[in-house]
């Protein structure tokens, strides 16, 4: 598996596996630490609250139940205390400041226990911070804001950060980067629990990116702006709507008007990868869906998304996803 790679294997978290309604929803606690980050604290709230399939209980929890300080300049009230991740299924750590101040021993030992009794814990941003200094991430790949990202690796060597990446999941343990990764973040978290369809319906109700891979760079520094008008959306939608087609980096240079050369560089300045790399990933989430709406068979699916035949869709599926298409089939898809 590649450094980029994001083994969305179902059944490695606490939840993994098709929703079902009659199930007790997922208890996701957002810990909000003093100084908080007001729109990072909120985000789970509004993407795992969303529905649209995914049934998730979000609640709020301070150090103590009460008032917390965001660093906005304003309060949330959290209901609850520490005593509230004993309760979690995932527990989601948001930015705080300043990042590299000294937690709580109290702070720190909730988060040790609730990973320990086998609660996934999520962090956004320098939320990561908290949990290596819980001896969360060691030995693990992690990553968070890339402008934060150097004092991390400095601090806790026994982490292998990722500055290169929007996200990296290692099963019960998921670090998002800077602050609009945190929506990426919680996308990915209904995609392993519920699958890439019901993935698909919470990004559209909150207007969000369907899908940005984890492996996507979430910050690419050039000397200079690669040439480009109005930017490639247009021709990245258009490919989306063409997958069972073979498509090539010709076509797509020729639909944006533009010479190939122009646009593999205009590409991978928008996207933080290149234009065939982006279509395969986009070719195995179409799979995904496919496999969790249809009953068409490994060869019907592999021709809809434009992978070919049979092998060549067990290949790339599993390459990416970790798990067979009949394995994926058989977590997500409708009883």
């Amino acid at each position: 598996m590649s450094p980029h790679t994001v083994a969305a294997v179902p059944g490695a978290t606490p939840t993994g596996g098709a929703p079902d309604a009659g199930r007790v929803p997922h208890r996701v606690v957002v810990l909000a630490l003093p100084a908080v980050l007001p729109m990072e604290v909120g985000m789970p709230f509004q993407v795992l609250g969303a529905r649209g399939g995914a049934a998730y209980d979000v609640v709020l929890a301070g150090v103590r139940p009460g008032p917390v300080a965001t660093s906005g300049g304003f309060d949330v009230v959290a209901p609850f205390g520490l005593e509230a991740l004993a309760t979690a299924d995932t527990v989601v750590v948001p930015a705080f400041r300043p990042h590299d101040r000294t937690l709580e021993p109290e702070v720190l030992d909730a988060l040790r226990a609730a990973h320990a009794r086998g609660a996934r814990v999520a962090s956004i941003c320098t939320g990561a911070f908290a949990l290596a200094q819980a001896g969360l991430l060691d030995g693990r790949r992690a990553t968070t804001h890339w402008g934060h990202a150097a004092q991390l690796a400095a601090c806790y060597p026994a982490v292998e950060v990722d500055a290169d990446v929007l996200f990296v999941d290692e099963g019960d343990v998921v670090t998002g980067a800077g602050i609009a990764a945190g929506i990426d973040v919680c996308l990915h978290l209904i995609r392993v629990d519920h699958g890439a369809a019901v993935a698909n319906r919470v990004a559209r109700l909150v207007v969000a990116a369907p899908h940005r891979d984890g492996g996507q760079a979430q910050f690419i520094p050039r000397d200079e702006e690669p040439p480009r008008q109005a930017g490639l959306a247009a021709t990245r939608e258009w490919a989306l709507e063409r997958l069972g087609t073979p498509l090539t980096v010709a076509d797509l240079a020729r639909h944006a008007h533009t010479s190939e050369r122009t646009f593999a560089r205009a590409f991978v300045a928008e996207t933080g990868e290149p234009p065939l790399r982006w279509l395969n990933a986009a070719r195995v989430h179409r799979a995904r869906e496919l496999l969790e709406t249809t009953d068409w068979g490994a060869d019907r699916v592999a021709e809809a998304c434009g992978l070919g035949t049979a092998a060549n869709l067990r290949l790339h599926f599993r390459r990416a996803v970790g798990v067979s298409p009949s394995e994926y089939r058989r977590t997500f898809a409708p009883a």
